[in-house]
């Protein structure tokens, strides 16, 4: 399947807010997206490790609750609530640092599935100041857009020109996109503009390997 972020432009709803968790405040990152397919089959691309290896990465563990479950190269954690197929909660724990990922899935009102992705954390006010909500947020819209392909052709694996696409000028346009649209969503949710598009700048340079490691947080 060709690469194309076509489908996945104006598809996501994208929020910030502050909550509370086991007595500490947490800034959580929101995001939802309706797709063409039943419930059980959203929850069975969410939770299968063969289908989960075609849209985002390869995966291994055990996806039932109280399992472990590791990302090849990325998080792992575990596996918290599995209230099949309405809602899913794990830990991600990456690079010593842990937050809490939450699932929702419903039936969307005019019709097909309603995902609601729900990404928790303490946040360390440089970080944030420095890149803003889209430093989880334009990950999570990545996977999103692998999702909503696989959902088209759910047999089909990763595209083998994925790395080749993420150089490209039209890879460039979409992730510039992203960022701008969780700008918003910093705008949104009180963040200063200035600060907040500049934040969403660097969201950008960082995706596009433009920023030094030694400035990645």
């Amino acid at each position: 399947m060709k690469i194309s972020p076509s489908d996945a432009i104006g598809a996501t709803a994208r929020h910030v807010e502050d909550r509370e968790r086991d007595g500490q405040k947490v800034v959580v990152v929101i995001a939802s997206r309706t797709y063409p397919t039943t419930l059980d089959d959203l929850w069975d691309a969410l939770t299968s490790k063969e289908r989960i290896a075609r849209w985002f990465m390869p995966i291994s563990g055990d996806l039932r609750l109280g399992g472990h479950y590791q990302l090849h190269g990325n998080a792992g954690g575990t596996v918290t609530v599995c209230d099949p197929p309405e809602k899913l909660a794990l830990t991600w724990e990456f690079a010593g640092q842990t937050s809490w990922v939450d699932v929702f899935l419903q039936p969307a009102p005019q019709g097909g599935t309603s995902l609601t992705l729900e990404h928790s954390a303490i946040v360390d006010k440089g970080f944030w100041d420095q890149y803003g909500p889209g430093a989880t947020g334009v990950g999570w819209d990545l996977g999103f857009m692998g999702l909503g392909m696989h959902i088209k052709a759910p047999n089909n694996p990763l595209p083998d020109d994925y790395d080749t696409w993420t150089a490209t000028p039209d890879a460039a346009d979409f992730v510039r996109k992203l960022s701008d649209d969780w700008g918003a969503a910093s705008i949104a949710y009180g963040t200063d503009r200035e600060k907040a598009l500049a934040a969403a700048e660097r969201t950008r340079q960082f995706y596009r390997g433009e920023t030094p490691p030694d400035q990645a947080g």
